[in-house]
């Protein structure tokens, strides 16, 4: 008896211990397949709104259409490496609803290798569109010099599987780091 007991507590520890566990999605693109953990539980507005943006298939039609490396922003005194994508099309972009901005001194995820973010223009303009950091980007957190107002980017998760084609597509030719071919998303599906 004391072992079914024993037993149920661990299945029941195991089940808690799942239904905590963050969001996954999966980002299908014709270079490739990117595997996101979406952090929920430190960025709840931003991870919840991404998640339902998957949900009701906001981005059957997204690509990535911007890569940012070290020899694409010559004008830029603050450097960054990412890779942009979303919508892309402004018309389509201003359509969907903006969410509060949540920064890196509330969440306390910074903008380290494989995290994803929300790109903006102005806090709290955030909507469709997302990047995903290449190698460490301090500038893009809160008093992050990236941006002129100081409130830097909102994070929400990371790349778990597929940093190899991240760092593919950033690769791919450009013109002023938009890309001369965009690369299809073919889909953003929830996969835990």
């Amino acid at each position: 008896m004391k072992h079914i007991y024993l037993l149920l507590v661990s299945v029941i520890a195991l089940a808690d211990f799942a239904s905590a566990q963050n969001p996954k999605v999966e980002i299908a693109t014709t270079l490739g397949t990117i595997e996101l953990e979406i952090f929920k539980d430190k960025a709840p507005i931003t991870a919840n709104y991404f998640l339902e943006n998957v949900n009701n298939n906001v981005f059957k039609d997204a690509c990535f259409y911007r890569v940012v490396r070290m020899d694409n922003q010559p004008n830029n005194d603050i450097k960054i490496e990412v890779i942009q994508g979303g919508l892309f099309f402004d018309s389509i972009v201003d359509q969907k609803p903006a969410i509060a901005h949540e920064t890196t001194k509330e969440t306390g995820i910074l903008h380290t290798d494989s995290v994803i973010s929300m790109a903006r223009n102005q806090p709290g303009s955030a909507s469709t569109e997302f990047f995903i950091c290449i190698g460490d980007q301090p500038n893009l957190d809160f008093e992050g010099m990236r941006n002129p107002d100081g409130q830097g980017f909102a994070a929400f998760g990371k790349v778990i599987k597929g940093m190899d084609v991240v760092k593919l597509i950033q690769q791919q030719k450009d013109d002023e780091q938009m890309l001369v071919e965009r690369i299809d998303i073919l889909s953003i599906t929830r996969i835990q």
